[in-house]
């Protein structure tokens, strides 16, 4: 037996608001979709950039010479 307490109206009005939302959740997940994609993009770069600078590093540079930061302060410290 349907419920006398929704008329018509009211189930077209949350029909409506339904619609809305749905509407405002797809512009959303777009929104993320292309978020991510452009994430992807700069992670992307990213690792190139880091592999180039490994490719320029000197042949010893992979850390076998531990150095001493204070070694490398200027003068007036």
């Amino acid at each position: 037996m349907p419920d006398p307490s929704h008329t018509p109206d009211d189930i077209a009005q949350r029909l409506e608001a339904l619609e809305i939302k749905a509407s405002f959740t797809e512009d959303l997940l777009d929104q993320l979709n292309l978020t991510i994609y452009r994430q992807q993009q700069h992670i992307d770069e990213l690792l190139r950039a880091v592999a180039l600078l490994r490719q320029q590093m000197p042949e010893g540079g992979g850390g076998a010479a531990v150095r001493d930061l204070r070694d490398e302060l200027p003068p007036h410290y």
